[in-house]
């Protein structure tokens, strides 16, 4: 299959030889399976395979994230859902979005339900320590809030984004949505406290990840730290320092926003990277760099002018059934153990993290859970050319209308991904091997093929749409997060937050 990493690769072959990186052998899967790592899990939101200068971007300069690409073992082929809650949904229970009446990004319909069991609960089971950092977006009322659903640190927002607010639950705090800089100065949720924090979110939410993980190292416990970036979702809002350059080229206030929020990112990445050397953390911890949906922003204007922005070759980002609303950057270090520079061309997603994290720490997976539709990608991490079986990824983009039935959108921004094809619309047909940005529909030359794919497609509706469990879930009354923000404001007040010394 076609390295969709390629021009990336040759664009950035002067960095790899200046960097003199040493590859590492990759390990044996009986050597990573019940090892125990450490895991970092960052996931920044919106932000595209276009979205960083080692995927070919010309104006974005990402060097701490380019220096991780070259040191990592890369999915070249790697999947999400096409919006953001659907993905975190997908990655906590291993299995399609849909399957947790995740079909919406709001309309109550963002909620993972309850009888869903994560693996962050698992690892809990099995000695793990588990903190977020950042966006949840998988409920906001009490019952779905991420202390219930197996972390033992919280410190994020509400809603899906940092000062949103929806008809029905999904909320963030009032401060947040009164706040003119939006993205500066929050209030979040800690554990069990709203605080008041100082400075802009994403600063915020690395420094707090890392306080904590300094405190899991120095006691020894096995950790997993979820660094979930609001970053850089909209509205385009960065520090002054971040926008300047893009300012100083001519892009509009926009494009200015979301580079200058991407480029903040690599910054605390590299911090974080720094950190990790100092406490001599890599040896023992996997740390993991991908993103939740395909690229948001796609064009901007250039001095006055509509200007199209780097895509990577994709003809479509977030929201879309296509290529570019899927295939997402997915960067895997772990020092001495995964194998550096190393492409993994096989088709792998997201669904694929639970059995893959609870194998690597050893952690039963109950048999009386939900079933998982993922698969571990040990055997890909041992050798990235063993044989992995040909698979199909259901691909849809949901957001119907509230009471709607979901039949009526069976076929509306759909997709279906195997290794070689992509069955888009129950019409058509990319040969992505050969054409991996999708410019030819190639569906009246393969018949066979739309029709293998439209069966399968038809199955996993029928055995999917009875687990849609929020279709018909009414509004909240109230927004939860601003009823406990109102309540601690009135019997004890919201504190300052004091930022965890580095």
């Amino acid at each position: 299959m076609m390295n969709h990493y390629l021009s990336a690769s040759l664009a950035s072959c002067l960095f790899t030889l200046m960097l003199s990186v040493v590859p590492a052998e990759p390990a044996r899967a009986d050597d990573l399976a019940g090892s125990r790592p450490n895991i970092i899990l960052v996931m920044t939101d919106d932000q595209g395979m276009g979205d960083l200068s080692c995927m070919g971007n010309k104006v974005l300069r990402t060097p701490n994230i380019d220096r991780f690409y070259q040191m990592s073992t890369r999915f070249t082929d790697f999947h999400v859902s096409p919006t953001c809650a659907p993905t975190r949904s997908s990655i906590f229970s291993g299995r399609h979005e849909f399957r947790n009446g995740v079909t919406h990004t709001i309309k109550e319909r963002e909620r993972m339900a309850l009888s869903t069991t994560t693996f962050p609960q698992l690892l809990r089971k099995s000695g793990y320590e588990t903190g977020i950092f950042g966006k949840w977006h998988l409920g906001d009322e009490d019952a779905y809030q991420p202390y219930n659903r197996g972390f033992s640190e919280v410190f994020i927002h509400g809603a899906g984004g940092i000062g949103q607010a929806y008809e029905g639950s999904c909320a963030d705090f009032p401060p947040n949505r009164e706040n003119e800089g939006k993205y500066f100065d929050n209030v979040i949720l800690h554990n069990d406290t709203i605080v008041q924090t100082e400075g802009f979110c994403t600063d915020v939410f690395f420094q707090a990840a890392l306080g904590w993980i300094k405190k899991q190292h120095e006691a020894k416990t096995p950790f997993f730290a979820y660094v979930s970036t609001n970053a850089p979702h909209g509205p385009m809002l960065a520090p002054e320092k971040y926008k300047k350059r893009f300012a100083d080229l001519g892009w509009d206030a926009g494009t200015q926003g979301r580079y200058g929020m991407i480029e903040n990112i690599d910054d605390n990445f590299g911090v974080l990277m720094q950190k990790l050397d100092q406490w001599k953390l890599w040896d023992n911890t996997l740390v993991i760099f991908m993103t939740d949906n395909g690229q948001a922003g796609r064009s901007g204007k250039l001095n006055g002018k509509r200007t199209p922005m780097y895509t990577a070759g994709f003809k479509t980002g977030k929201g879309s059934p296509w290529e570019g609303g899927t295939h997402v950057p997915a960067f895997w270090r772990w020092k001495g153990k995964l194998g550096e520079g190393v492409d993994i061309p096989a088709l792998t997603a997201h669904i694929d993290l639970y059995k893959t994290f609870c194998e690597l720490t050893g952690t039963e997976i109950p048999s009386d859970i939900q079933p998982i539709d993922g698969r571990s990608l040990l055997p890909l991490l041992q050798d990235p050319d063993a044989d992995w079986a040909d698979r199909n990824l259901f691909v849809h983009v949901g957001r119907w209308e509230k009471g709607a039935d979901p039949n009526d959108s069976k076929f509306k921004s759909c997709g279906v991904r195997s290794q070689r094809w992509r069955f888009v619309n129950n019409k058509e047909l990319y040969d992505i091997a050969a054409d991996p940005h999708e410019k030819q529909d190639v569906a009246s030359d393969h018949p066979e093929v739309v029709a293998e794919l439209r069966k399968a497609y038809d199955q996993w509706w029928s055995d999917t749409v009875p687990l849609m469990v929020n279709e018909d879930a009414p509004y909240s009354a109230e927004h939860p997060q601003g009823v406990r923000y109102e309540r601690q404001l009135k019997e004890r007040g919201i504190p300052k937050w004091t930022a965890p010394t580095l």
